[in-house]
């Protein structure tokens, strides 16, 4: 039996890793700790807000590895301690959050029990390049050279 898949279109060439982030998204999306929040701070800018209260900048990493961003947080509790009535959280957790192509951590900082991760998007350059379409050996040293078309007068995603 095949799966089904929304990149099955012969239309839609390379996008694999994309189903696969998917995949790895709806497996995750069950968490909910800890809370967060993301905002537009600007045109190009965006801020991950995670509620980590108690958490020291110690016990917190951020990291980003094949255009996913990590945050992971595990408290060293130390010492001896006995509570009464524990209802903030201290587990240990770990929230993906997969960045488009393009997108840069700009920093990360922890204020008051939140953690804000600035990411922004740099302005696009749009490339054009011509590709030559090469025939047969026995065309292009007939006529001395392959034909080519020029794709300079599309225009690129703005």
């Amino acid at each position: 039996m095949s799966r089904l898949s929304l990149f099955n279109s012969p239309l839609l060439l390379g996008f694999d890793h994309i189903e696969e982030m998917l995949e790895r998204l709806s497996k995750s999306a069950g968490d909910s700790y800890p809370p967060y929040n993301i905002e537009q701070t600007g045109p190009d800018g965006l801020r991950i807000t995670l509620a980590v209260a108690g958490f020291a900048p110690s016990d917190l990493s951020v990291t980003v590895e094949n255009n996913q961003l990590a945050i992971r947080g595990k408290q060293n509790e130390t010492g001896q301690r006995v509570f009464l009535h524990r209802g903030i959280a201290a587990r240990q957790f770990q929230r993906i959050f997969v960045l488009a192509e393009g997108i840069e951590v700009a920093g990360a900082n922890l204020d008051n029990g939140l953690l804000n991760i600035d990411l922004v998007r740099p302005k696009a350059e749009s490339k054009v390049r011509t590709v030559e379409i090469k025939s047969g050996q026995s065309a292009a040293q007939a006529n001395g050279r392959g034909q080519t078309i020029d794709l300079s007068a599309e225009k690129g995603p703005a």
